[in-house]
């Protein structure tokens, strides 16, 4: 069966993705381009008896190679490797994509463009003239709406067409200017200009807009993006998401944490009918499997729920307005904006947050993004402060309770946000110097999200990909832990040793030695630091849970807990070293242990000092 393969190029933000999956129907698979960090995605589909592979080629504005993205698309559709290119563009703002399908008609041949999201068009009162449009470029133009499946059979045959039997190549059509004489950025500049004034043409020739097309656009826009509006409604927003997150987790999550438990008896007598010792057999299951159990049952309900919602922001357009809000204050602090984007995926997951950055083009503001992203709350924390919070801040009950805990949240979260910035700003100053970038931003029309494509994009890319880091570091840590509260030293575990070793410096931080401890054993997932604190002050021998908070702040109590114990354990929630999977997604991402123990240092000496110096101030 003959196989042909096809470049699938185009802007941001034009639904190339939904095009790609439609076309593939989830016959993919996703890693990254060699030597770069910037994601790619390959794909096939069966059509006329052929295997066609799809390679869908990282989203882009320009071939003009101000980014990796615009290199490495730039790169292989020179290379001639693709039989035919699609470049996708979108219906509602034409004159803008026609600008990359000139590039790419420049490059290559055969070129096929799909004008994409006619429904939208439509919806607005833009309509497109697909046959003039054909006949002035010169290349097959197919109109589609990927999300609803029109047009997919008419793209399918062009590009069967185009493979066997392509029209002849397009005389020119783009009328550039004598640049003889001209340094490199004007020789740039005068090409982008006979390109921008090309397709400005080829759009007016064939696309009807009327005056009112982008209304409601305009409209959402001052609300979302205004000076007076913006921050306080993207507070709102991101504060209703962390709400649902943690609200819709608890019962997803205690029923999956019965299931994962009730299976250690059973995993226990397997054990023991295949004759292994009785040490062991509660190593792995008191150690390996109740840590691994643990991790997962608390990590996956609110990934589950906080990576859809996250994602639906972004399907609507409204994450390019979070940028667009914050741009002036990460410029301000010696960063780009777009890391207001990857700060804001940090809340879900930290080593999310950190894959993120690769979004962003500059090598030292991509480092800067990846070494602060741990400053924000991820979901692993948000329970430990959720509980301090409920149990020491909050005196009333029901709804005014449940108001004044998530005022005091959001207060956490606020604070997150402005240490961020500091740090971002330090790194700017000293071992990242440089001058902060420029970037294109654009503010894509608003548009209802694909729940069904969001949900499976989310669960599959960053969920289950999350999570099986997590237990990769869960499980050996499990081990470890449970080697510390069984062996003893002297008249005590290594447990209560370690945790008296520590003491000193917990004093001085206005915790004590077992809470530090936990943390630190809490290194896999964050999620596991208060069983492992209960598993110490009760001395038991594997993690301990908590029937309700007025138990676990009984226990605290009992142990020594103060208010300022309370306040000092919530800022050094907010502020200490990564968990291990964020760890490893920074080492990935940076490429250098020596960054990855900037990354650890930087918040955690930011926590050390605040608790020390809160502990000094309420002593």
């Amino acid at each position: 069966m003959a196989s042909y393969t096809i470049a699938l190029a185009g802007n941001p933000n034009v639904g190339k993705s939904t095009v790609f999956n439609a076309l593939t129907n989830l016959h993919q698979h996703t890693g990254n381009w060699p030597g770069k960090t910037v994601a790619t995605a390959r794909g096939t589909f069966t059509y006329g008896g052929e295997t066609y592979t799809l390679v869908d080629l990282p989203g882009t504005y320009s071939l003009l190679a101000d980014s990796a993205e615009e290199e490495i698309a730039r790169d292989y559709i020179r290379s001639g490797e693709a039989d035919a290119t699609v470049v996708v563009a979108d219906a509602t703002c034409l004159e803008r994509n026609l600008n990359l399908t000139l590039q790419v008609m420049e490059c290559t041949h055969p070129v096929i463009l799909c004008v994409n999201l006619l429904d939208e068009a439509e919806k607005k009162g833009i309509a497109v003239d697909l046959t003039a449009l054909q006949d002035a470029l010169g290349i097959p133009v197919i109109g589609t709406a990927a999300g609803g499946g029109r047009g997919l059979d008419a793209l399918r045959a062009a590009v069967r067409q185009a493979v066997h039997t392509p029209l002849p190549p397009p005389p020119p059509i783009v009328s550039y200017p004598d640049t003889e004489g001209l340094c490199a950025d004007q020789r740039q500049d005068a090409i982008a200009g006979a390109l921008l004034t090309r397709a400005r043409e080829l759009a007016a020739a064939a696309v009807r807009t009327p005056e009112d097309a982008h209304r409601r656009d305009r409209r959402l826009d001052r609300l979302f993006t205004s000076k007076a509006t913006g921050i306080p409604v993207m507070l709102l927003l991101l504060g209703a998401v962390f709400w649902l997150t943690i609200t819709g987790a608890n019962v997803p999550s205690e029923l999956l944490s019965r299931l994962l438990f009730s299976l250690q008896e059973p995993l226990r007598s397997a054990l023991a009918y295949i004759h292994l010792p009785a040490l062991l057999q509660s190593a792995l299951v008191d150690g390996v499997y109740r840590t691994v159990a643990w991790v997962v049952s608390v990590m996956l309900p609110p990934m589950a729920i906080f990576f859809p919602l996250f994602t639906l922001l972004e399907d609507a357009g409204y994450l390019p307005r979070v940028a667009f809000n914050l741009d002036h204050h990460f410029k301000c602090a010696g960063a780009c904006g777009r890391q207001s984007l990857t700060m804001c995926m940090g809340f879900g997951c930290n080593a999310c947050g950190v894959m993120g950055c690769r979004i962003i083009d500059s090598p030292r503001e991509r480092l800067i993004a990846i070494l602060t992203n741990s400053f924000v709350p991820c979901n692993g924390r948000f329970p430990t402060l959720i509980a301090l919070i409920t149990m020491f801040f909050v005196t009333g009950s029901g709804l005014t309770g449940s108001l004044l805990s998530a005022a005091l949240l959001l207060a956490a979260i606020v604070l997150a946000v402005a240490m961020t910035l500091l740090a971002s700003r330090l790194l700017s100053r000293t071992v990242l110097k440089g001058t902060p970038s420029s970037f294109s931003l654009e503010l894509p029309p608003y548009r209802m999200p694909r729940v069904g494509q969001v949900i499976l994009r989310s669960v599959l890319d960053r969920t289950l990909f999350v999570l099986g880091r997590a237990v990769m570091v869960a499980a050996p840590a499990g081990l470890l832990i449970w080697l510390l509260a069984n062996l003893p030293a002297g008249d005590a575990s290594l447990l209560s040793a370690g945790a008296r070793l520590l003491d000193p410096l917990g004093r001085a931080m206005g915790l004590d030695g077992m809470i530090l401890l936990a943390f630190l054993l809490g290194f896999p997932a964050n999620e596991i630091v208060i069983p492992i604190l209960l598993m110490g002050y009760l001395s038991a021998g594997s993690l301990t849970d908590y029937a309700t908070l007025g138990e676990l702040k009984a226990l605290l109590l009992a142990n020594g807990w103060t208010l300022r114990t309370a306040f000092c354990a919530a800022l050094f929630t907010l502020f200490h070293f990564p968990c291990g999977t964020t760890c490893l997604t920074i080492r990935r991402e940076s490429g250098s242990w020596k960054w990855t123990a900037l990354g650890v240092a930087l918040p955690t000496a930011a926590g050390v000092v605040l608790c020390m110096a809160v502990n000094l101030l309420l002593h």
